[in-house]
């Protein structure tokens, strides 16, 4: 039976997010220094962003919260995610989080995944309409659209690995931005670079994945990222070259869920991840065929497989706990999210 989003489970995602948001420690700063002035503690850095043990996992265990709330007003810990926004997401906050952006030692400050979160973030909150947060964060989410615009130009070639910085996850969440403010030119340069970037890939090994950290699959996120941003006649095209022998179930790798051996190693518990992000993406590659094409079974038996062997951890260890359940509700909403 196909896992879906109910209102429990949103409850329980919710609790977790709102137990690590505003913890500020264990923390891993990805930080750079000026000077001895600039060492200073997460919360003093981000006023924000300072909890959930990275400012990255901190973004989007905020857009899991916002989303979960847009979903289910009534889930029981509805009033505690309000209270959380209203505390934190205020202008005075949302400025300290543009100020540290505005030191010359933050250029490359979390390119391009927190940036893309960040957006997702703020394309979430444009759902909550009744409530002043996406007009307070809007000042944030401003600077990384600039950043995007001044970055994407000058970056010749994509970065393909299974993490943080694999260019194809940051255009994916970034084009949820640009629909939700109907910035076309922002979507256009999305558009534009996908193509440039990964429009003549065709028959995709996947011989090396997945990699002992990673938490994305390079080659479904590339899909993934062409399928949000090719009209649906052009994916369609470019998905018969780019996977070409899927019906047959190859690349083998990427039908093969990955083996955890040690959830408390942060990096090896990426893989919990890999898990739940090819669940994400099988099930919205198939979403994006015809009904009566009989690949859509497959793959969503494949998105089944990996969101069963995921879905278990994402509480337990700290090492996952903190970032999971976005992944999770990322798969559980695949078409939705």
């Amino acid at each position: 039976m196909r896992a879906t989003l109910n209102e429990d489970m949103a409850g329980r995602f919710a609790g977790i997010a709102l137990g690590h948001v505003t913890r500020e420690y264990p923390n891993k700063l990805t930080h750079g220094l000026a000077g001895p002035e600039d060492a200073r503690t997460p919360s003093a850095l981000h006023p924000v962003f300072y909890g959930s043990f990275d400012w990255h996992s901190c973004v989007h265990a905020y857009w899991m919260l916002a989303h979960l709330l847009r979903r289910f007003p009534d889930m029981a810990p509805a009033s505690a995610v309000r209270d959380l926004f209203d505390r934190q997401l205020t202008p005075e906050k949302i400025a300290g989080e543009c100020a540290y952006l505005a030191q010359p030692t933050a250029r490359g400050f979390e390119r391009p995944y927190g940036w893309a979160w960040l957006l997702k973030l703020a394309a979430e909150l444009k759902g909550l309409p009744d409530m002043p947060w996406s007009e307070h964060l809007a000042p944030l989410a401003e600077v990384f659209v600039q950043r995007f615009r001044d970055f994407l130009p000058k970056a010749t070639y994509p970065v393909r690995v299974g993490t943080h910085f694999n260019t194809a996850f940051g255009l994916r969440l970034a084009a949820d931005y640009a629909e939700a403010t109907e910035d076309a030119a922002f979507l256009a340069l999305l558009r534009e670079t996908a193509g440039r970037w990964y429009g003549n890939d065709e028959d995709c090994p996947a011989w090396g994945e997945p990699s002992g950290d990673d938490f994305l699959s390079p080659a479904l996120i590339e899909a993934e990222c062409m399928r949000r941003l090719l009209p649906p006649e052009q994916f369609a095209y470019w998905f018969d070259r780019f996977l070409p022998r899927l019906a047959t179930a190859q690349p083998m790798p990427l039908f093969r869920p990955a083996e955890v051996s040690d959830r408390s190693d942060g990096k090896i518990a990426h893989l919990d991840g890999l898990n739940l992000s090819r669940a994400w993406c099988w099930r919205a590659l198939a979403r994006a065929l015809p009904a009566e094409d009989p690949r859509r079974v497959l793959m969503d038996r494949v998105a089944d497989l990996h969101l069963t062997a995921g879905l278990p951890h994402v509480a337990g260890d700290y090492m996952g706990e903190h970032w999971l359940a976005s992944f999770a509700v990322l798969a559980l909403e695949a078409g939705e999210a």
